[in-house]
């Protein structure tokens, strides 16, 4: 965690991201609509997964551990 020179206090929570084009902007999409709510300071990813239909992948998703700070 950063150090910005005072205390804080952190939470981490898991959250899903998904997109019909790639896991990157699975991620992307995620992390920006939890960013309009709190301070997201930090993500890592969990897991990948693919939703598929007839031999074609649907949807992309990604599970992410990811920091807040009050």
């Amino acid at each position: 965690m950063p150090n910005e020179g005072g205390n804080f206090v952190f939470q981490v929570i898991t959250i899903v991201g998904t997109s019909p084009e790639s896991w990157e902007k699975a991620t992307a999409s995620a992390v920006e609509t939890a960013s309009k709510k709190v301070q997201v300071v930090g993500v890592k990813v969990e897991e990948f997964d693919t939703h598929v239909e007839n031999g074609k992948v649907l949807l992309f998703g990604v599970k992410l551990k990811v920091t807040i700070k009050f």
